[in-house]
């Protein structure tokens, strides 16, 4: 994608599946591109950062992030967004998590807490520390997504 394609929204981090900086949607499901062949998705549909614009305006969460100062540095913030529109479409889809309190009950996105966040982001590592922010970026966006 980087090289032959020039998106390079999507970075290159660990190489290892283990920092989420390389997260892309595939099929709408978020997944490390690191960790994927890319032969493995011929004739599936791939989102990185830059099919997240719309008519020129920024996804939601995009614009929480800035709203949130949801990043620093910036090197994990292209995998943190892609991330987070995968974490809030699992929500929508009514898909639990580690920290959901009871899986035998249905879940919707107004489930979705800061505790709920942290859990499912768990995989997105930020060498910043801007934590706090990116979950409060969300916490917004899901409302809006």
């Amino acid at each position: 994608m980087r090289e032959d394609l020039a998106l390079t929204g999507t970075k290159k981090g660990c190489d290892r599946g283990e920092c989420g900086a390389c997260t892309v949607l595939v099929d709408g499901r978020r997944i490390l591109s690191c960790m994927t062949l890319a032969a493995l998705n011929a004739g599936r549909q791939i989102t990185t950062i830059e099919g997240l614009e719309r008519e020129g305006g920024l996804h939601p969460i995009q614009s929480a992030f800035i709203e949130r100062d949801g990043f620093q540095c910036g090197f994990c913030t292209s995998g943190q967004i892609m991330s987070g529109v995968g974490m809030i479409a699992e929500a929508n889809a009514g898909w639990p998590s580690a920290a959901t309190p009871d899986v035998r009950q249905g879940f919707s996105k107004a489930d979705l807490t800061k505790a709920e966040i942290r859990e499912r982001m768990s995989g997105n590592l930020c060498r910043c520390a801007c934590y706090p922010n990116i979950v409060a970026a969300l916490h917004d966006a899901a409302r809006e997504v």
